[in-house]
């Protein structure tokens, strides 16, 4: 599992003060992609080297309790499943220890024509590296 922290932006707020919910799928990405780097990868190399992309196919946020401007919150990501052709990703947002939201999202393995290819044997690796598939949503 990797966390990332965020700190909530004024513009991240709808007019009653509390985080939009559209933007935790943001968060989630900053998650992911914290997750993947700490990995050492980096989604852009993944896209060149293999001329693959790994786009969103399913999204869940649950939300347990609001947020709001210059919160720190921080994301917690973890690998839940890797499948031969897509992999799923857990996310838990934590306020001082306050769970505010859970979600995953599911990605498939695509070549830049939408076509469904296997994911690469060296990316399922480096992904689930020192992992125990985690028990996140």
């Amino acid at each position: 599992m990797v966390n990332t922290e965020i700190r909530v932006i004024y513009g991240d707020t709808d007019q009653m003060g509390v985080v939009y919910y559209a933007n935790y799928l943001r968060y989630f990405e900053a998650g992911r992609n914290e997750f993947i780097r700490a990995k050492g990868l980096r989604y852009r190399d993944f896209e060149e080297q293999h001329r693959l992309l790994l786009p969103v196919v399913e999204a869940h946020v649950s939300y347990r309790t609001p947020a709001r401007y210059d919160d720190l919150l921080t994301v917690e990501t973890a690998l839940v499943e890797a499948r031969r052709a897509s992999a799923r990703f857990g996310y838990r947002i934590v306020r001082g220890g306050e769970l505010v939201v859970t979600g995953h999202t599911v990605h498939a393995c695509v070549d830049r024509d939408g076509k469904v290819q296997r994911m690469p044997r060296e990316l399922l690796e480096r992904l689930s590296a020192g992992e125990a598939l985690a028990d996140l949503p």
